[in-house]
């Protein structure tokens, strides 16, 4: 059944391909993965392979490559990614070796390239189950390591219809998943290869939060502002919500940084800042002050990691809509974090708020209320960002548990 389904959406994927972009641009790069390979591997080469579906899942990946890239160098890494956001970002990436898409899942795909690879270990990231190349993978007695899952009770394999597309966990060597209730499913279904580390992204981020960069604009806009608000990876629902409150309270300034970077939605917050000084970070030049400016408009990509650090307060996007984006590149900073209410299923998120570094909101008042209470109590405000900080510092080494843990 399942190779059926993969033949199905193969299919589909094709006709979909002729009229959309990213689609196609899937398509040409799993058909182009065996060129790249054939063109690159080295036959005398001991391959590591990392697997990685997206962008984030590469983030959650990236400590692990770069340490096992530093500590032993006698292997060389192939990182693979499925989607386009993942691989067209880094597909340049210094840290490994060769970098292209998975062919996807079928028999001959999956056989072809592990007998052009011959990897001596793999990793696949997060939420990454494929059939075919585990099954193999298993068969040729090639290490297998899940880095940074985490499951839930209404995933597949937990379910009656599951079972037999479960067996796919038993191919695995060890699971290093995120929390315990990971770890209790996997064992009411008899896998006991499990081990609690945390997340690879609390790593990445103290990574990233060393090596952030010094950025003038931001120097000249905050000029040692005490009240400077960063809205990152904010949608329109989001900006509904903290643009208000900013437009009633001009003793603080506010930097955005929007989730989508497209002249009708940077028109669209213009319009919503009208009464308030703003400019676009692309419009400042080399010298320019702005420090008299109320509002940065962040039209560019690469900064938001770095950005954090310029404010006292921050506010992550994305919690009206699918879910909450990353948290934790602006909690390491030590300041307090707001994000919108779809952030259940977020464990860092849910993580902030149990230590009281992290708020939740749903309305507009109960946003403006807290931070109408950080206003009236600056300490307050200090000190939920302590908690954040020590949050995401406390969770950190989860990279050094997992490679102490395999044998290389």
């Amino acid at each position: 059944m399942y190779n059926l389904v993969i033949y199905l959406y193969l299919l589909g994927v094709a006709i979909y391909s002729r009229f959309n972009e990213k689609v196609r641009q899937m398509w040409r790069g799993e058909r182009e993965a065996f060129r790249i390979l054939k063109e690159k591997v080295d036959s005398s080469a001991k391959y590591v392979w990392f697997h990685a579906a997206s962008l984030g899942e590469f983030e959650q990946g990236r400590p692990l490559m770069e340490r096992l890239r530093k500590e032993h160098p006698e292997y060389k890494i192939l990182l693979t990614f499925f989607s386009p956001s993942g691989y067209e970002v880094r597909k340049n990436y210094d840290g490994a070796d060769i970098i292209c898409y998975l062919p996807l899942d079928t028999i001959t795909n999956a056989r072809r390239f592990l007998r052009t690879i011959h990897p001596v270990m793999a990793f696949f990231i997060k939420y990454e189950f494929w059939y075919n190349y585990l099954h193999i993978l298993k068969h040729r007695g090639i290490p297998v390591y899940s880095v940074s899952s985490i499951f839930r009770p209404d995933q597949i394999f937990f379910k009656w219809y599951g079972r037999q597309y479960g067996r796919v966990l038993n191919c695995f060597t060890h699971f290093f998943v995120q929390n315990e209730e990971s770890k209790e499913l996997l064992g009411k279904i008899h896998v006991h290869n499990v081990t609690v580390v945390g997340d690879t992204r609390f790593d990445r981020v103290l990574q990233i939060k060393e090596a952030a960069k010094k950025l003038p604009v931001l120097e000249s806009f905050v000029q040692e502002h005490p009240k400077v608000f960063v809205a990152g990876s904010s949608w329109p629902p989001d900006e509904e919500i903290f643009i208000r409150y900013f437009m009633q309270h001009p003793e603080w300034k506010l930097i955005i940084a929007p989730h989508v970077i497209g002249e009708d939605h940077l028109q669209q917050i213009e319009k919503a800042l009208a009464g308030r000084s703003y400019v676009r970070y692309s419009q400042v030049r080399e010298g320019d002050s702005v420090s008299d400016t109320d509002v940065l408009i962040i039209d560019c990509f690469g900064l938001l990691s770095s950005i954090y650090h310029y404010g006292q307060v921050a506010y992550v996007g994305g919690g009206f809509g699918v879910g909450i984006h990353n948290v934790l590149e602006a909690g390491v900073w030590d300041i307090p974090v707001f994000f919108g209410p779809n952030n259940q299923k977020f464990q860092e998120a849910q993580g902030l708020k149990a230590a009281g570094g992290g708020f939740d909101f749903r309305t507009y008042e109960e946003f403006a209320g807290k931070m109408d209470a950080f206003l009236a109590n600056p300490e307050d405000m200090k000190s939920a960002g302590k908690q954040a900080g020590q949050f995401v510092e406390g969770l950190t080494g989860v990279t050094e548990k997992i490679l102490s843990a395999i044998p290389l």
